[in-house]
């Protein structure tokens, strides 16, 4: 039997999910967070690289060099494009860009549908209402990168997302200017461009920051319900 292999960006996105694990190690990865666990006395291992497709394929190029792997599952926050959404539903993805996905079993409320993964961070409103017309009901960045591997690896995906932003919403900032040359966001370039409108920027940075940790829980109770 293989391990269950739980791919996000950020290391914040797994919170929910580890808290309701047993058996979290450290894991020594070539990446920027790794954990091993057990889900339901299964094993599994968490591993977070950055976002976009390119980085987390890097992410599971790796894993996928140190162990069998059962399934891949693409979890972590996106944003709303069907209007119907909002923060903290569960987004199952049928569909991410071209690469079909299989469905978890499981009991908790959910909506399926095509999930697009796109490149860059999806900032504003008008963007999300524009990626509405080709049929998907979330965005995110990562998953494109890992279907499109485990759908040459012949291992099942699964894309689990949870909503951050409304599909009403814009981004408080252009995150796509925050990232460094790796890929990465930098924290030291989101701090320089919140303080050009510190008034406006920081208590809308920390709503994000409230959403997030509300996500990640919610995130959390879904995976720990599924069956992969």
């Amino acid at each position: 039997m293989g391990v269950l292999a739980f791919i996000a960006a950020e290391s914040r996105e797994f919170s929910g999910l580890l808290a309701r694990a047993t058996q979290v190690r450290r894991l020594d990865l070539d990446v920027a967070f790794g954990r091993c666990f057990e889900l339901h006395g299964h094993a599994a291992l968490a591993a977070a690289n950055g976002p976009g497709p390119e980085l987390a394929g890097k992410a599971l190029d790796v894993v996928r060099g140190m162990y069998e792997l059962e399934a891949v599952i693409s979890i972590g926050y996106c944003g709303a494009v069907d209007p119907v959404l909002r923060p903290n539903d569960i987004v199952v993805g049928a569909r991410v860009n071209g690469n079909p996905a299989r469905l978890p079993s499981t009991t908790r409320d959910h909506v399926s549908g095509v999930v697009f993964s796109s490149d860059r961070v999806v900032v504003s409103a008008r963007e999300k209402q524009d990626l509405r017309q080709t049929g998907a009901i979330a965005v995110e960045m990562e998953a494109a990168g890992l279907a499109a591997r485990a759908e040459r690896w012949c291992i099942p995906f699964y894309c689990v997302r949870v909503v951050t932003d409304t599909a009403a919403e814009s981004l408080p900032l252009d995150f796509n200017a925050c990232r460094a040359s790796d890929g990465r966001f930098s924290r030291s370039r989101i701090i320089m461009a919140a303080l050009r409108r510190p008034g406006v920027l920081f208590p809308e940075l920390m709503k994000l920051d409230r959403r997030c940790r509300t996500a990640s829980e919610a995130l959390g109770d879904f995976v720990a319900d599924c069956r992969f």
